[in-house]
C-alpha cells in the first residue's frame, strides 16, 4: 500500500469501524429473523461506528471538519471553525453504506471514508467488512485493493455490459423519473445488477467487476470515496449531463472509459 500518513489515518479509521460493524453482525445472527431488536442494534452499529471513524480522525487532524452520514457537519475544532472556503480539509463519512443490507444479513455493505480539499476528492477508503476487501485511492496516485493496483474493465460495448444501480426510496420523489432510465437500459446492457451498497458498487467499477453504474438518489457520503477510486483506476465518473458536479447534483455515472459515454448517453435518452 502507499505510504501516505493520510490514508493511513483514514484507514485506520476504518477498521475500527468495521470492528464494530463486525461485531454488531454477530449479534444480529444470534437473533430470530425480523425480530425487532435487530433494528435497534443496527442503528447502534451505525452510531457507534461513525463515532469510532470521528475519534480516530480528530485525533490525528483536529482542523479538518467532517460531515457524517448519523451525525451531520462538524466543524474544524480550530478557532472559527470550517469555512467551507476552497481550502477547507473535509472528511466525508458513511459508517455503513449498505444499512437495509446489514439489518437482513445480506453480505455487502461497506464503511466509506473520504477526504475532500475544497470540492475536489483527495483520499478514499472503501472498506468491506465481510470479505475484508480493502480499497484505497489518493488523487494523482492510483487506486489498489489490498494493496495491489486495479483498474477498471476493457469493456467497450454497453450490450456486453454488467452495470450496477442503485434504485431510490420507495417513497422517494425521484422514482417516477428514474423507471424509465431502467427499463431503457435493462434492453441494452448484458445485465443490470442491484446490490444495495453504493460505495461497494463503485469499488468494483473500479476493480473491473462491474463495467459501468447510475444512480439518481444518492447521497454526497454514498458517492465521494468510490468516486476517486473508479477515476484512480482508469475509470470515468460525471453526472448525467456530463459534467463533474455529481457531489451536488445527486445523479452519477461512472463506467469504465469504454463504455461511459454510451451509458450516458442512453441514460439522457431515457424519458424522465
Amino acid at each position: 500500500m502507499i505510504n501516505d500518513p493520510v490514508l493511513a489515518v483514514a484507514v485506520r479509521a476504518a477498521r475500527r469501524a468495521a470492528s464494530v460493524i463486525v461485531d454488531a453482525a454477530r449479534d444480529l445472527k444470534r437473533l430470530p429473523a425480523h425480530a425487532k431488536d435487530h433494528g435497534e442494534i443496527a442503528t447502534g452499529a451505525d452510531t457507534e461506528a461513525e463515532n469510532a471513524i470521528i475519534a480516530t480522525l480528530r485525533a490525528a487532524f483536529p482542523n479538518h471538519a467532517i460531515l457524517g452520514e448519523e451525525s451531520g457537519e462538524i466543524v474544524s475544532q480550530l478557532e472559527g471553525g470550517a469555512t467551507g472556503g476552497p481550502n477547507t480539509l473535509k472528511w466525508i463519512v458513511d459508517p455503513i453504506d449498505g444499512t437495509a443490507n446489514f439489518v437482513h444479513g445480506f453480505p455487502y455493505y461497506a464503511v466509506s471514508i473520504a477526504l475532500t480539499h475544497g470540492g475536489e476528492v483527495t483520499h478514499a477508503v472503501v472498506l468491506d467488512p465481510v470479505r475484508d476487501e480493502l480499497f484505497t485511492a489518493i488523487k494523482g496516485k492510483g487506486a489498489q485493493l489490498n494493496g495491489t493496483p486495479i483498474r477498471t474493465s476493457a469493456c467497450v460495448r454497453l450490450d456486453e455490459a454488467l452495470v450496477g444501480t442503485v434504485f431510490p426510496t420507495r417513497t422517494n420523489p425521484k422514482m417516477a423519473a428514474y423507471l424509465p432510465v431502467f427499463n431503457r437500459l435493462v434492453t441494452q446492457c448484458a445485465g443490470i445488477r442491484r446490490a444495495g451498497a453504493c460505495a461497494l458498487d463503485l469499488a468494483y467499477v473500479a476493480s473491473g467487476r462491474l463495467d459501468g453504474f447510475w444512480v439518481m438518489s444518492l447521497k454526497a457520503w454514498d458517492v465521494a470515496a468510490g468516486a476517486l477510486i473508479v477515476k484512480e483506476a482508469g475509470g470515468r465518473v460525471g453526472d448525467f449531463a456530463g459534467g463533474a458536479e455529481f457531489l451536488r447534483t445527486n445523479e452519477v455515472i461512472a463506467a469504465a472509459p469504454g463504455i461511459f459515454n454510451a451509458l450516458r448517453e442512453a441514460v439522457s435518452a431515457a424519458p424522465r
